[in-house]
């Protein structure tokens, strides 16, 4: 394939975890790659010399707060076009709502809900030239139901959610699908802050009797990625059985 002709993504939060696996995944299916990190850019950028070796994929990388709206319009000025965006991009608070400061609960809202704001901004536009285009955000089932001492994430996955319908409304008529995945416990580093005990509970809560792998949440997001023109506004979960 030329390299024109190649297929582009954006994954944000692609230096670890689900973020990681999606790049990998994509980059195997014969996307070029947009990625981004908040700080890890050493890792981000030994993924990508991993992709170019193995797979012959070009990769542009960014490290910035993704909810940074400067730094979003820039790197937008680097891509001419998207096939997919992915807003992967996410961070957690855990503990009493009263424990919370303000600053605390706007970093949270900013990574996880205004960044999809400002990277969809910038990526609409392009998809509806085009009259293609996927959107794939990564979302958590505590969108659905809410968790306590977790109050600050589980609203903007809540948002994430929301935001997912209605943008798959207000773009299905420039064939632009826009769905999410909504994940119980996988093993990334943010669910790494519960103990052994913590975790051997959650797990026993589980039907699945396990924990979800960041690869398996790649295949969904790969999955939404096919030409299903059909599939949109759909909030995907991805829990074992769990919720």
């Amino acid at each position: 394939m030329a390299a024109a002709d190649r297929k582009k993504a954006l994954v944000t939060g692609a230096s670890r975890g689900i973020g990681r696996a999606v790049a990998s995944a994509l980059a195997a299916s014969g996307y070029d790659l947009y990625m981004t990190c908040r700080r890890n850019t050493g890792a981000l950028e030994g993924l990508a010399e991993e992709l170019r070796v193995q797979y012959g994929t070009k990769c542009s990388c960014y490290t910035f707060p993704i909810h940074d709206e400067g730094k979003v319009a820039e790197m937008f000025r680097d891509i001419p076009y998207l096939d997919v965006l992915v807003n992967n991009a996410g961070i957690s608070y855990i503990g009493l709502l009263t424990d919370m400061t303000y600053r605390e609960w706007q970093e949270v809202i900013d990574t996880n809900l205004s960044a999809c704001f400002l990277t969809c901004r910038c990526a609409v536009p392009q998809m509806v030239r085009r009259r293609r285009g996927k959107i794939i955000n990564i979302s958590s089932v505590w969108g659905n139901t809410g968790a306590s001492m977790e109050v600050a994430y589980s609203a903007s996955k809540g948002g994430v959610n929301a935001f997912t319908r209605a943008l798959a409304k207000e773009l299905a008529p420039s064939n632009i699908q826009v769905n999410a995945v909504a994940c119980g416990v996988i093993d990334t580093d943010m669910n790494r802050c519960f103990g052994e005990d913590e975790m051997n509970m959650l797990i026993q809560e589980i039907p699945a009797d396990r924990i979800g792998r960041p690869e398996e949440a790649a295949e969904i997001v790969k999955f939404l990625c096919t030409g299903n023109e059909y599939l949109t506004g759909q909030i995907i979960t991805l829990d074992g059985g769990w919720t």
